[in-house]
């Protein structure tokens, strides 16, 4: 627990701005791991300032429809993840794979014009909220969320048994809601309404809510892994052998 606190705080010297990578089709939450296959300059440069820096890249979601992906100003959902580069490998033809974790869920204030290549955002970073109010329920309520979720994954002994490790483990209800909303194939209103929401305990409420739906179907495949038949989203997957979890994303 305490190396995943490491991992996902950010950095002391933070001021609240941050490098916007924009993709169609991807909501990233923390505590997520997200791959990245990064070819377009505008992003190559990104990295580069990021590597230099803070290590630190906001994605953001496309809006609006089919998106151009070479539009420097298309629109994007307020809400990001602001996530630390953890692995960085160049490969030929100034390509770069990258994976990120996603760290924390912050609001776009404004874009600022800061003479780059790529966007450049303020933003306000939110944490996580544990209503003192509700903390006798909470117990209650990671049970009913995994109990929601143990319902529609595949019952291979593999992922029961990782489970089971979920369920007996000491991970907070917040870091387990954002896994699961980041894992599963929800659609992306309902991905970017679940990344909206810092109140962990209303997080985990809705997200039950969306597992009873009945909508999710895991032997589909997920929106992330969809993105892929498109040669312009610079990702990357490997499925897993049960289709579950899904395998990550690119740029």
């Amino acid at each position: 627990m305490d190396n995943l606190d490491d991992v996902t705080r950010l950095p002391d010297e933070f001021d609240g701005r941050v490098r916007l990578f924009p993709l169609p089709d991807l909501v990233v939450f923390p505590h997520a791991m997200q791959p990245l296959h990064i070819f377009e300059p505008r992003y190559c440069d990104l990295l580069a300032e990021s590597l230099a820096s803070d290590q630190l890249i906001a994605m953001a979601t496309m809006t609006g429809g089919l998106p151009d992906l070479k539009s420097s100003d298309a629109a994007i959902a307020p809400t990001v993840c602001i996530c630390r580069v953890i692995s960085h490998a160049e490969v030929e033809n100034d390509r770069h794979n990258v994976l990120l974790v996603g760290i924390r869920r912050a609001t776009i204030v404004q874009e600022i014009d800061a003479g780059r290549t790529f966007r450049i955002a303020e933003v306000d970073a939110q944490e996580d909220i544990y209503s003192p109010s509700k903390a006798k329920y909470r117990l209650a309520l990671k049970g009913k969320l995994l109990t929601a979720f143990s319902n529609i994954i595949p019952a291979t002994a593999t992922v029961q048994k990782n489970l089971h490790e979920l369920m007996a483990g000491q991970m907070g209800l917040g870091p387990i809601t954002d896994i699961i909303s980041y894992t599963l194939p929800f659609d992306v209103q309902s991905k970017l309404q679940l990344l909206t929401e810092s109140d962990v305990d209303l997080r985990a409420d809705h997200l039950i809510r969306l597992l009873q739906s009945g909508k999710i179907k895991l032997h589909s495949v997920s929106i992330e892994e969809q993105s892929l038949d498109s040669p312009s989203l610079e990702q990357d997957r490997s499925p897993s052998e049960d289709g579950f979890p899904p395998a990550f994303s690119l740029n």
